[in-house]
């Protein structure tokens, strides 16, 4: 039998994050990591092995942070958790724990459509080997269909289409690609840049079925008739919690299908935590369920686990959803909601918009147009939200008011904002964007 006092199930972004968390806040504790996966791919780079890094073997979490960490690992299959005996139950042994965080993280939707289990059909499961069976299977591959128009699929597809001349076609059921992380106007900027790369966008696509013959795939068929030729599909449309063993084991599970948490990350039983894609999230808006699930989310909710498994220490203030993509030089984020999501939650809100170059003067070189768009709740003029369209500054631009939006500024505190700026880095001050968009937006309050 093996036992530590702190034992992380899952080696993904959130259990790696929770046991380092762990280790730090409580060093005189052992912390025990195990996993099933001998690598573990980074999730958000999963898009890029087949162009821009050439091989899922370039896109692993090196064990060496783990090592460094004084970290033990198991590398085993859980089958059941004995929650009265403190224990994990794999294959060959036994893992004994004290404290136990649930870090299993997430599987990929798979709708009922006909077909979907036809040879050449993928979903984006997290596993090196199954990543290099699909690399494979998309080098042999002359046209390729992606059912599903959110970040993994616009991301796959321009990846796909940039290092071969294949058939590469995304289909989205929403009237946009991207319609959940971003407003009409920002989705319509990258389908454009999408096709003009060459990329078949076609959206209010419905599904119907998946052809095949003599069991591979052949072609997407979709609800209005017309067939799309495919020697391979990538299913692109989402995630589900991981809860088999938490489910088996009697815990709660949460509106949404994850683990049900309270806000230390702690589970209905008081010695199991859980973070990541298998615990269920509340918004930072409202404190009802919210259904995001982003690395960046796994890694918060794993270091307020990781603290707190000995007494609480940090408690969340509810899911905020931050993100970016980028294809080709153009690169969106989004923090907290937008305009749309917004008013779908019944906010009455108030929008400032300003484009103007990342560099001052216009003419230096990098220089490139960015776009800011801010959120307001009109009448406290808190700030709900904000999106980001530019180069790739928009990561750590979109950070920025991210944090705008958690401290609860309002646009008169953006306004008056301190910034510092540089002709090589920075918008100029006259025209800052964050602050010139608040600006735009109490104007239009008054």
């Amino acid at each position: 039998m093996t036992k530590a006092d702190i034992v992380v199930l899952g080696g993904s972004a959130a259990g790696i994050t929770a046991a380092i968390t762990a280790r730090r806040h409580h060093p005189d504790k052992s912390v025990l990591l195990v996993r099933k996966e001998k690598q573990v791919p980074i999730p958000c780079g999963i898009p890029y092995i087949y162009g821009t890094l050439g091989s899922p073997e370039k896109n692993v979490i090196p064990d060496s942070i783990l090592e460094s960490n004084k970290i033990q690992v198991v590398m085993d299959e859980v089958n059941r958790i004995d929650r009265e005996r403190h224990r994990l139950l794999t294959g060959d042994d036994e893992v004994e724990y004290e404290r136990l965080i649930l870090a299993t993280g997430s599987v990929p939707t798979q709708p009922p459509i006909s077909g979907i289990d036809l040879d050449g059909v993928f979903a984006i499961f997290k596993d090196v080997e199954y990543l290099a069976q699909l690399q494979q299977r998309l080098k042999q591959a002359d046209s390729v269909v992606i059912i599903g128009g959110g970040f993994i699929g616009i991301e796959f597809a321009d990846e796909i289409n940039k290092v071969d001349s294949k058939d590469v076609t995304v289909l989205e059921l929403a009237a946009h690609c991207l319609s959940l992380s971003y407003d009409t106007e920002f989705c319509t900027e990258m389908e454009g840049l999408l096709r003009s790369r060459g990329v078949t966008v076609r959206t209010s696509a419905m599904v119907e079925r998946i052809i095949g013959d003599d069991g591979h795939v052949t072609a997407v068929q979709l609800k209005d008739g017309s067939r799309i030729p495919a020697d391979l599909v990538i299913l692109g449309i989402g995630a589900r919690a991981n809860v088999a063993l938490a489910k088996e084991a009697g815990l709660r599970l949460g509106l949404t299908g994850g683990v049900a948490v309270d806000r230390t990350m702690q589970t209905s039983d008081p010695a199991i935590f859980a973070c990541g894609d298998c615990a269920e999230k509340i918004s930072f808006f409202g404190g009802g369920p919210s259904p995001l699930k982003l690395a960046s989310i796994a890694q918060l909710e794993a270091r307020i686990a990781g603290a707190n498994v000995y007494g609480l220490r940090r408690e969340s203030d509810g899911t905020l959803g931050v993100w970016s993509t980028a294809v080709g030089d153009l690169a969106m984020g989004t923090a907290g909601l937008t305009e749309s999501m917004a008013k779908d939650r019944g906010y009455e809100v108030v929008a400032g918009t300003v484009e103007t170059p990342n560099r001052h003067p216009g003419g230096m070189p990098g220089a490139a147009p960015v776009k800011v768009k801010l959120v307001f709740e009109k009448h406290s003029q808190v700030l709900l939200g904000g999106q980001v369209r530019g180069s790739l500054s928009v990561g750590e631009l979109i950070n920025t008011i991210a944090a705008c939006v958690q401290k609860r500024m309002t646009a008169e505190d953006i306004a008056m904002f301190q910034m510092g700026t540089h002709p090589a880095l920075t918008a100029s001050p006259i025209t800052y964007p964050l602050v010139n968009a608040a600006e735009v937006a109490i104007s239009r309050m008054q």
